[in-house]
């Protein structure tokens, strides 16, 4: 969002981006209770959606809670026969794309396994080449909404070699 107000000028909330970043952190800070599957952890994850829900209504739009990791996700829904679950896909998307924006993507892959979330193509039963695809749409799902996926998108070779090199695909 913030890479969409630098390059294309477009609105950026700085307080509902940081009510977002506190969802996430939030869901990362209590992980363990997140992973043992009780009633707490659920608690935590919902306080953590109705946080982001309230980002986006302060911002008037998904911006705050749904970018490139989104697109991969819709991506997904398009070409793949039968896609996982929207939240799934858009994790497995969230570690690639925060290698892109080079952020710690091996902590957010560790979390995700930590809580029992898919971390790579065959535990979202989906085929790698369907990741590769996916990684080379995504920036056309919604053309008009900027991304670290840029206008053009990425190579198959540049979408393959980020799905190895986070363990997407083998």
């Amino acid at each position: 969002w913030r890479l969409a107000h630098l390059i294309r000028n477009e609105y950026y909330g700085s307080f509902a981006a940081g009510l977002a970043l506190l969802s996430a952190k939030h869901v990362v800070r209590y992980k363990e209770v997140i992973a043992k599957e009780t009633f707490e952890g659920s608690r935590i994850v919902l306080e953590a959606l109705i946080n982001s829900s309230v980002a986006m209504g302060i911002a008037g739009s998904t911006r705050p809670a749904s970018g490139s990791e989104h697109l991969f996700s819709h991506a997904l829904d398009k070409i793949a026969p039968k896609p996982a679950l929207h939240g799934e896909q858009t994790g497995v998307g969230t570690i690639m794309m925060a290698k892109l924006h080079r952020l710690n993507w091996r902590k957010i892959r560790r979390v995700l396994k930590m809580v029992g979330a898919p971390i790579n193509a065959k535990q979202l039963g989906i085929q790698d080449s369907l990741i590769i695809e996916a990684l080379t749409i995504a920036h056309k799902i919604r053309p008009e909404r900027y991304t670290i996926l840029g206008d053009r998108g990425l190579s198959w070779e540049a979408a393959e070699r980020l799905a190895r090199e986070t363990g997407v695909i083998p």
